[in-house]
């Protein structure tokens, strides 16, 4: 089981009444670095075999914040986790965004929107999810990593991983500084947490190993990884 922390930025000056996407020098606001010193302290308990950011600065101090006091890790950066290439709308307010005959399209089908000298959304979630792909590739099934991105790359993220269409991704929040977990089996994604901004992280830490041998002997544990829940499970205790 490879398991996938999303987490989102800090806030910044930008975000909520102005559209970022990729302008540059926008960084974490003081509660936004907030917010990210208070997400790495949660995080304290998880062992992370990698931290991988968005190239964007607010992405980057986000995780900078998670990798103080984590010997050996360093931050990788994935333009793919980058933010949606909004084209024309890059940097205008969203309440006159809101008035544009796309701004219904984005909200109701948004896997037809394509923004006006930018990207498709569409194309934005086959990039972030090839990324996903290869870093699980890359670091195996036993591997639990962080991913620091943006609202719209990590709701396109959880939708695949929920097996939902794109159109509907728009019912999936990822706030600021929110923790997103998906857990990929050789069968399925399973989502632990979406939009998660406190409480612990037990469930997020590699279960105990069984019996010496046990996985050598009859297989069981890589035959049930990947099943889900018949009757919704008993939780982590």
């Amino acid at each position: 089981m490879t398991t996938l922390l999303l987490v989102r930025h800090g806030l910044t000056d930008m975000t909520g009444p102005v559209l970022a996407g990729w302008t540059p020098g926008v960084h974490l606001s003081e509660r936004g670095l907030a917010q990210a010193e208070a997400l790495a302290a949660r995080l304290t308990p998880v062992h992370l075999d990698a931290i991988v950011s968005s190239p964007l600065e607010r992405c980057q101090e986000t995780a900078s914040a998670v990798l103080r006091g984590r010997d050996g890790v360093k931050i990788e950066t994935d333009e793919r986790f980058g933010e949606c290439g909004y084209g024309d709308w890059t940097g205008r307010p969203l309440k006159e965004l809101a008035q544009e005959p796309l701004w219904r399209v984005v909200q109701q089908h948004p896997s037809a929107a394509v923004f006006p000298g930018g990207e498709s959304l569409a194309g934005v979630q086959r990039r972030a999810v090839a990324a996903v792909r290869h870093w699980n590739d890359r670091l195996g099934e036993k591997a639990t990593y962080l991913v620091c991105s943006h609202g719209d790359v990590i709701k396109a993220i959880v939708a695949d991983a929920m097996g939902v269409h794109l159109d509907q991704f728009q019912r999936i929040t990822a706030d600021p500084a929110s923790l997103t977990a998906i857990r990929y089996t050789p069968l399925r994604p399973f989502v632990l947490r979406v939009n998660d901004v406190g409480g612990g992280v037990e469930n997020l830490l590699p279960p105990p190993p069984g019996p010496e041998g046990s996985e050598q002997e009859d297989g069981a544990e890589k035959s049930t990884e990947s099943d889900a829940a018949v009757g919704g499970g008993a939780g982590t205790t």
